[in-house]
């Protein structure tokens, strides 16, 4: 991870020299992610394993699921989700955060723009909608605006299961139900115009982890397929016989590695008394 953060800043400044100048992303270091970006997205529990591994704005954009499994321990699947469509909004905003803070101060006393809304905004929404006593459910669940409009099986029963909200509250799992509509029907067809008009196609969905919308960046690292492929590798071809080849078993499986096994000997016998006394010189070899 180190010695990814250093090839993508050393890109980043090759551009530059270019005159293209720094990205956007350059703006975000890893203390912002660590503490700002995390805790917005709802998911500070994980601070400490980012700011070890000094994930900053550029390093985001290249974060995988797998790495984020592998590397910084985030196992659960929902939070692997929650953390990629956070990467993807400010993807969408080209990695611009003070564009990203306009577009929330302005929604912030309006339920407005939910796709750009912080963990902390959704929870002051479920506090306005008259569910204040499961609000405090939501921190460190990894719900913000991203997930709730990006991610099509994010429905109100995932947004109860977030809350808590018992199933035998028929009431107050209706009440949610309206309430989410209002807010999210319309969001969603304004994201999925706006990647559209972008150029991107629909929006991100959880089974598109890998790349969201940017250059996959799988460089010196295998996929699951290429491993199993190496797998398959070792394994003998469909319909490969150990004895396929002039009736000799050509299986493996004897102490002597790949020699053929009991193969008869077939060299004419030596004559009587010792080999050795007919070379004037030996050279002995470790067979």
């Amino acid at each position: 991870m180190h010695r990814r953060k250093l090839r993508l800043a050393i890109e980043d400044y090759r551009d530059a020299e270019n005159g293209r100048g720094l990205s956007k992303a350059a703006d975000m270091d890893h203390h912002w992610v660590a503490k700002a970006w995390l805790s917005d997205v709802g998911l500070p529990q994980y601070s400490q394993a980012f700011h070890n591994h000094l994930v900053d704005g550029r390093m985001l954009n290249s974060l995988t699921r797998r790495d984020l499994e592998r590397h910084l321990s985030v196992n659960k699947k929902f939070h692997q989700v929650s953390l990629l469509l956070g990467i993807e909004l400010l993807h969408s905003v080209h990695f611009d955060k003070e564009a990203l803070q306009a577009r929330r101060i302005q929604c912030e006393h309006q339920n407005v723009d939910p796709l750009v809304w912080t963990s902390h905004r959704v929870v002051k929404w479920i506090r306005d909608i008259d569910l204040k006593e499961f609000a405090e459910s939501l921190p460190n669940s990894g719900v913000h605006g991203a997930v709730m409009v990006l991610d099509p099986t994010f429905d109100t029963d995932a947004m109860a299961t977030a809350l808590g909200i018992p199933g035998g509250k028929h009431m107050v799992r209706r009440h949610l139900v309206e309430e989410m509509k209002a807010l999210i029907g319309s969001a969603r067809a304004d994201a999925k115009q706006d990647f559209e008009r972008l150029g991107q196609g629909t929006p991100p969905t959880p089974q598109r982890q890998s790349s969201l919308g940017r250059p996959p960046s799988s460089a010196g690292r295998h996929t699951d397929d290429e491993g199993s492929l190496r797998r398959r590798a070792v394994k003998p071809p469909s319909g490969f016989s150990p004895k396929a080849r002039n009736g000799r078993d050509l299986s493996c499986h004897s102490a002597y590695g790949s020699l053929p096994r009991e193969v008869p000997d077939q060299t004419p016998p030596r004559a009587g008394g010792s080999p050795i006394r007919g070379y004037t010189s030996i050279e002995v070899s470790n067979v």
